[in-house]
């Protein structure tokens, strides 16, 4: 089977399309027959070993050869102890920590599976898991948006914030999506009352503030955030530097004790409520928003897009399987033609 595959951290430069063996199932995975990855912020950072704490799963070189991990396909073979699933059915989720998702096969607990629905594209299934969870997580658990109350998503035209405009506006929110230029109007298209290019205004300059700052990119000051929130408002980064990660966990965390005001990172919990977020989608609630498709071999194209800030909504990576048919010779044997 065909993979990519990177030793070292660095660019999309370094990734490189290999063969390799198909692999084996452990008695509670399932061999998947990959046929949509999407493009997340988490494989850039492990290829690129940075923000730091992505290195805790190697230091020097990355434990992990192969990234991916918002994968869809069709189960190939099962473990012995694997009840839940069988061959052909259709499922998808989020193998972060596993990860192996870049590749034609690639095996995958079953706890962090669940079966697609048949009207739901690969494509649309792959693009869920990480971008969609985060944004509602985010949202509708720690920041607890309430109707009427005022929301801001800074990074809002990417794969989690084209999300989260959709989730915030389905809460009752107003919402305000920070992006650049060329994003403005697709933010607007799927429900931003408001949208900021940050590269012509700094939102934390304004006297506009915010019940909810959900922030994909962690772009200021623990203090210019706070100076932004209502009174009683709640900041929550999902994204950014580590100095601003432990910036927020500390400072935040002394504003939050000693005021009315909430500041904190939202730590994410793989495939939870997954199937809610099915849900969401089929009542046409929240629409997946995909902006690129690239077939495996252009992984790091891919890849450099995303790093470069450019996506708007997701990237999929579609993984075509070349078919071997075969003819009967006249001997009476099998031919193969591909």
């Amino acid at each position: 089977m065909k993979a990519v595959f990177y030793y070292d951290y660095g660019p999309p430069d370094i990734l490189e399309i290999r063969e390799t063996e198909k692999p084996v199932p452990k008695d509670n995975e399932v061999l998947l027959k990959v046929h949509a990855v999407s493009v997340n912020a988490s494989d850039w950072e492990f290829l690129t070993g940075r923000p730091l704490y992505t290195r805790m799963w190697g230091l020097r070189r990355p434990k992990f050869q192969i990234l991916g991990s918002d994968i869809a396909g069709t189960v190939e073979a099962v473990g012995k102890k694997v009840k839940l699933f069988q061959p052909g059915d259709e499922v998808f989720g989020d193998i972060m920590g596993n990860w192996g998702g870049f590749a034609e096969y690639v095996c995958a607990p079953v706890n962090k599976l669940i079966l697609k629905p048949a009207d739901l594209t690969f494509e649309k299934a792959a693009s869920l898991p990480q971008a969609a969870l985060v944004a509602l997580q985010g949202l509708r658990d720690k920041g607890k948006v309430q109707p009427g109350q005022k929301v801001l998503i800074n990074g809002a035209g990417g794969g989690s914030g084209t999300f989260a405009i959709q989730i915030a506006k389905m809460l009752g929110a107003t919402v305000t999506g920070v992006d650049r230029t060329e994003k403005l109007d697709l933010m607007l298209s799927i429900g931003a009352d408001r949208v900021i290019d940050f590269t012509k205004e700094d939102f934390t300059q304004n006297e506009q503030t915010y019940d909810v700052i959900l922030d994909f990119v962690a772009s200021h000051s623990i203090f210019d955030y706070r100076r932004t929130l209502a009174p009683r408002g709640k900041y929550i980064m999902v994204g950014g530097s580590l100095p601003h990660l432990f910036q927020t966990l500390l400072l935040g965390f002394i504003i939050s004790v000693t005021g009315k005001k909430k500041m904190g990172v939202l730590g994410a919990r793989p495939n939870k409520d997954l199937d809610f977020m099915l849900e969401l989608i089929e009542s046409n609630k929240v629409v997946p928003v995909i902006d690129k498709r690239y077939p495996l071999h252009e992984v790091p194209a891919a890849l450099r897009y995303l790093g470069e800030g450019h996506a708007r909504g997701k990237i999929i990576i579609v993984v075509h399987h070349e078919e071997k048919t075969t003819e009967v010779r006249k001997d009476g044997h099998e031919a193969s033609l591909g």
